[in-house]
C-alpha cells in the first residue's frame, strides 16, 4: 500500500510578505493532502507581528535573534539538515525569493527529497528558480484580503439565502432535506451553512478531523462528488467553496 508523502513546509518570513505565507500554506495543503513539518524563520519583531497568522496555521515560529546578513536564511538552513535527517521527509518545500538557498537545496535533493520553491512575484530573481524541482511565485495581496473582500462586492447573493430562510419558515415542506453526507459535511464546517465563501484549505482541516477526508485526500474532490449543493471558485487563491442551497 502506498502511503502518503510526508511534506516540510520551511518560510522565510523576513523574505515574503504574510499574504504570500498564507497564500503558499493553502496550495501545498491543497495540493498534498497534509503538512507534516511547519515552520517559519524569522525576527522576533515578525513573529509577534504574525502571531495570529502562525497560530491559526499551526506553524512554529523559529525566532532568529541573531542581528548579522543572511542570519535567518543560516537558521533556516541548517535546521533543514537537522530535520531531513530527523524526519526524512518526502517533500521540502521552500518559501523565499532569496537565491542564497541553492546549496540547501542541492544537499537536500542529495538526501533523497524533492525539493520545491514558492516566492514572491516581483522579488524572485530568475537565478533562483532553476535548482529547484518546480517552482511558482505568489503575487502578493491576491490571498485573504481579496478573499474577504469578494463577499462585499456579491452583497446581493449574500442577501439571497436569507430570503430562502424566510421562504422555508412559512412552508416548509417545499425544501426537502439534505443528503445525509452533505449534512455530515456542513456539521464540520459549519461556516458553509451562510452560503458565503469558504477557503477550501480551511474548510479541509474540519473535515480531516471529522474523517469526511483522507490525510492525503483533496478537498476539491470531495466537493466535486456533490456538485449539486457546493460551488467551487478555482480562479482565486486559495480556492474556495460554498453552498449552492444555503438553509
Amino acid at each position: 500500500m502506498k502511503t502518503a508523502p510526508r511534506v516540510m513546509l520551511l518560510i522565510d518570513a523576513d523574505n515574503v510578505s504574510a499574504d504570500v505565507v498564507e497564500q503558499a500554506f493553502a496550495r501545498v495543503l491543497d495540493e498534498r493532502g497534509a503538512i507534516h513539518v511547519r515552520r517559519a524563520y524569522c525576527t522576533a519583531e515578525s513573529a509577534l507581528k504574525n502571531l495570529q497568522l502562525f497560530k491559526r496555521l499551526s506553524i512554529r515560529p523559529m525566532v532568529n535573534l541573531s542581528t548579522g546578513k543572511n542570519s535567518t536564511d543560516i537558521a533556516l538552513a541548517v535546521d533543514a539538515m537537522d530535520l531531513a535527517v530527523a524526519e526524512r521527509p518526502d517533500v521540502v518545500v521552500i518559501v523565499s525569493s532569496d537565491s542564497d538557498f541553492a546549496p540547501l537545496v542541492t544537499r537536500l535533493r542529495e538526501k533523497g527529497c524533492r525539493v520545491e520553491g514558492i516566492g514572491q512575484e516581483g522579488k524572485t530573481g530568475d537565478d533562483a528558480k532553476p535548482v529547484y524541482d518546480s517552482f511558482v511565485d505568489l503575487r502578493h495581496g491576491k490571498s485573504r484580503a481579496s478573499s474577504k473582500a469578494a463577499p462585499q462586492a456579491e452583497a446581493p447573493a449574500k442577501r439571497a439565502p436569507k430570503r430562502r430562510v424566510a421562504a422555508v419558515r412559512a412552508a416548509p415542506a417545499v425544501q426537502p432535506a439534505l443528503p445525509k453526507d452533505v449534512q455530515d459535511i456542513l456539521a464540520a464546517v459549519p461556516s458553509l451553512r451562510g452560503g458565503g465563501w469558504v477557503d477550501l484549505p480551511l474548510a479541509a482541516e474540519p473535515l480531516r478531523k471529522a474523517k469526511l477526508l483522507g490525510r492525503a485526500a483533496a478537498a476539491t474532490k470531495l466537493f466535486k462528488k456533490h456538485a449539486a449543493h457546493f460551488a467551487l471558485q478555482s480562479d482565486k487563491q486559495p480556492h474556495q467553496v460554498r453552498l449552492l442551497d444555503a438553509r
